[in-house]
């Protein structure tokens, strides 16, 4: 089962998120606030990180910077920031995918499957050869 880190600061958000990824069988904790984002991440576990950019302690896009430094992980950013330059900026700083609210739900569960899937068939090819051959 994959674990997944909610960082979002808006409690009904993180409901909805959380919820949706719990009845497609995904393990789920939740925190509400950048800096216990970053504390998560480094005690390490979580298969992937869906990110809010704007969060007390520290914004997502930090955050997002910092987490590509420690783990190899899908990080999809779930924000209200919908220019052009936000899309651009959570993309530069190591994001896989960036959603905008208000979402579908559905949509962000498959978007969810979708890259830890392409993570787990990457780690697969770089792993090395072990078969003999002949």
């Amino acid at each position: 089962m994959s674990k997944i880190l909610i960082a979002e600061d808006d409690m009904t958000i993180a409901e909805i998120e959380k919820d949706y990824l719990e009845v497609n069988g995904f393990e789920v904790d939740v925190v509400h606030e950048g800096t216990a984002a970053l504390e998560a991440i480094k005690a390490g576990g979580y298969d992937l990180l869906l990110l809010d950019v704007m969060m007390p302690g520290c914004n997502g896009f930090d955050i997002c910077k910092q987490v590509r430094g420690i783990i190899d992980i899908p990080i999809l950013m779930v924000t209200a920031k919908m220019e052009s330059f936000d899309k651009v900026r959570g993309l530069g700083f190591g994001a896989d995918d960036y959603i905008t609210k208000p979402f579908d739900p559905a949509e962000l569960v498959a978007r969810v499957k979708s890259h830890l899937a392409r993570y787990e068939r990457l780690k697969q090819d770089n792993k090395p050869n072990t078969k003999d051959e002949k």
